[in-house]
């Protein structure tokens, strides 16, 4: 096709060339441009009739050649972006606008419970400092101890209960590197660097569970401003000091990045009300559970995790009147009417060849998976939620970490020799936990809490994420915690739609002790660090 080539002067390409990848092609990139500007630009696209530059130089040109902003109160988003967004997203409450413009933050030093919050959110891309690739035996620097959460509020003797746990962790690390090394020896042929990688990376995941939910990581996200309002009312909300000491600094930062989207935050009459409400819904639902004697938390040791599958929605046939909408004619009842009537054997096979033969795990079906859907009460240990809550293309809700449903100590530690020092652990964490609540601070009483310890949660999703989520977990290079909650998500989906559970072709059924970490991933990591050094030199 021909598309239509636009004409600039020789001035106007001047003007353009700084902040658009390509002159003349019908596809092209705004670069070197704040982000409140580039969503000021799409947002008077829809009511603009020419091209994007074109407007760029109509209406935000001038104010780029001269430096954007008129004034220093407004970073550098310019004085024409922030007018219109006070218009259009404020003053008329356009919340599309706040979705134009993104901005990378890294948060660094926050604990375990706050990742939690930080990547509720679905519309946004996190990335987490791994407690499987990063020790945590020594202090975070001179003078400052071990890397966990500190509150004046929780006294000396969290601080004392918190470095016996990491001083647990320190001891302990050592002994099982060595036992991983004596009992999965190197193979010959395997390179020295990415055998060591994965000995530690199997040490690592061994004693994660010692580790307590107040250790601290560091976490880079990316998301809209919308997102970032989102989140930031979200963090106001909470009870945890963490969390509002970080929304403090994360709205100073956004301030100075892209400040009309976060606009409304601080406002008393928009995000003051937004957060007010956001309490009193969280205040009504511990109100209305302690009148059910729904608080009252029971103890109940499991010997590992557990999934129940709560609710289905939707049948095989279904699932491929869905998967044939896109292709028929005709309305969707029609199309279930006609699957209705087939034999079973030809359901089979006829889904079978819609899912297509999958070379690999990406390869997945079409949106017709997406009408079935799945709803799994699962109990499993804190390090293993962790990586499950990630997925965001699911609902997951969680109740409050304690130590009620207990703690497993992984086999492997018994001939490691290091088992009494991690139950020890355990005890000690649970001792502090009592202590906390005790003290009348229970909502900071989980920091307390080893990441071993087990928290319930609901993940519903549908069949489509299923597939991706029980492929992705249940892979030999995952942790043993999650691979065994896929495992067990993978059975239940397969005795209401074995069908769908076949389709899942790339689920890895091995439990035999092994290195988790697989030797070519290592490698993989290893060329990547390789790349970045080489490009910081």
């Amino acid at each position: 096709m021909e598309y239509p080539v636009e004409s600039f002067t020789d001035a106007e390409r001047e003007a353009l060339a700084p902040h658009f990848t390509n002159l003349d092609r019908p596809v092209f990139g705004l670069v070197n441009l704040p982000e409140t500007v580039k969503g000021a630009l799409f947002a008077r696209y829809s009511r603009y009739g020419g091209t994007l530059r074109r407007l760029f130089l109509d209406e935000f040109a001038e104010e780029a050649r001269t430096g954007l902003a008129v004034d220093g109160d407004h970073g550098g988003e310019g004085e024409r972006a922030r007018k219109l967004y006070e218009r259009i997203f404020l003053g008329y409450g356009d919340d599309s606008v706040a979705q134009l413009g993104g901005a990378h933050i890294a948060m660094e030093w926050v604990s375990n419970v706050m990742t939690k919050l930080l990547q509720r959110g679905r519309l946004a891309a996190y990335l987490e400092q791994s407690t499987r690739y990063i020790a945590y035996d020594a202090p975070m620097g001179e003078g400052l101890g071990y890397r966990y959460w500190r509150h004046s509020d929780l006294g000396l003797e969290y601080e004392a209960a918190m470095d016996s746990l990491f001083g647990s962790y320190a001891q302990a690390l050592p002994r099982v590197l060595a036992w991983a090394e004596e009992r999965f020896p190197r193979a010959d042929g395997q390179a020295e660097t990415a055998y060591r990688g994965s000995i530690k990376a199997k040490a690592l995941d061994l004693l994660r569970g010692l580790l307590p939910a107040s250790s601290l990581s560091h976490m880079g996200m990316f998301a809209t401003g919308q997102a970032y309002e989102q989140l930031l009312l979200r963090l106001y909300a909470s009870p945890l000091p963490e969390a509002r000491d970080y929304a403090d600094m994360i709205l100073a930062e956004l301030r100075a990045i892209m400040p009309s989207f976060v606009a409304r935050v601080e406002k008393p009459d928009r995000g003051g009300e937004w957060i007010s409400f956001l309490e009193e819904r969280s205040q009504a639902a511990e109100r209305r559970a302690r009148q059910l004697g729904l608080d009252r938390a029971q103890r109940g040791e499991r010997s590992g995790p557990e999934v129940r599958l709560l609710s289905v929605e939707g049948n095989e046939r279904d699932l491929l009147a869905a998967l044939l909408f896109e292709a028929a004619s005709c309305s969707e009842e029609e199309t279930r009417r006609a699957v209705g009537a087939l034999p079973p054997d030809e359901c089979a096979a006829m889904l079978a060849e819609l899912v297509g033969e999958r070379r690999n795990r990406r390869h997945r079906p079409g949106r017709g998976f997406e009408a079935l859907r799945y709803r799994f009460e699962v109990v499993s240990d804190y390090g293993a939620f962790r990586d499950l809550q990630r997925h965001r293309m699911l609902t997951v809700q969680w109740q409050t970490l304690g130590p009620e449903l207990g703690a497993g100590v992984p086999e492997e530690l018994e001939p490691a020799g290091v088992a009494g020092l991690y139950r020890a652990g355990l005890e000690r964490s649970r001792d502090e936990y009592a202590r906390i609540a005790e003290g009348g601070r229970p909502e900071l009483a989980p920091y307390a809490l080893c990441l071993g310890y087990r928290i319930r949660y609901v993940l519903d999703m549908n069949a489509r994420e299923a597939m991706h989520l029980i492929e992705l977990r249940s892979g030999r290079e995952g942790h043993p915690a999650y691979r065994a909650v896929a495992h067990a998500l993978h059975a239940e989906i397969a005795r209401v739609h074995p069908s769908v559970a076949a389709a899942m072709s790339f689920v890895d059924r091995d439990t035999e002790p092994r290195l988790e970490r697989m030797l070519s991933e290592i490698r993989a990591h290893a060329k990547l660090a390789a790349v970045t050094r080489g490009s910081a030199t």
